[in-house]
């Protein structure tokens, strides 16, 4: 609940109260002003922290880089696997690739 700021008058009337009372009443009048700072001090406190910044890393950048280098071995592991296992070996290889894409996309 949003408290007004402690102002002069605040003070003011703290040590009014304190005279009226007397010394005997001082302590609970100082504990009732200084919990009221302390309430304004969280409060400003709370204003002035700011909010967590979004979260950047939500694994895009770890697909694309997968992406990019999937793409980047697949030429020279397609020409390997079509050398040695003809078209066969190459959606094999393939199957692979896109094997280990789908996983690391479906891990959370």
């Amino acid at each position: 609940m949003p408290r007004d700021p402690i102002t002069r008058e605040d003070v003011t009337s703290l040590v009014e109260a304190r005279r009226e009372l007397g010394e005997e009443m001082e302590p609970e009048v100082i504990d009732a002003f200084l919990d009221r700072v302390e309430a304004a001090a969280e409060q400003r406190a709370g204003q002035r922290r700011r909010p967590d910044p979004p979260a950047w890393n939500d694994g895009r950048g770890e697909r694309l880089a997968l992406a990019i280098v999937s793409l980047g071995t697949g030429i020279p592991i397609t020409a390997i696997a079509a050398e040695g296992g003809g078209v066969q070996g190459m959606i094999v290889a393939w199957l692979g690739i896109v094997g280990v894409n789908f996983a690391f996309s479906r891990k959370k």
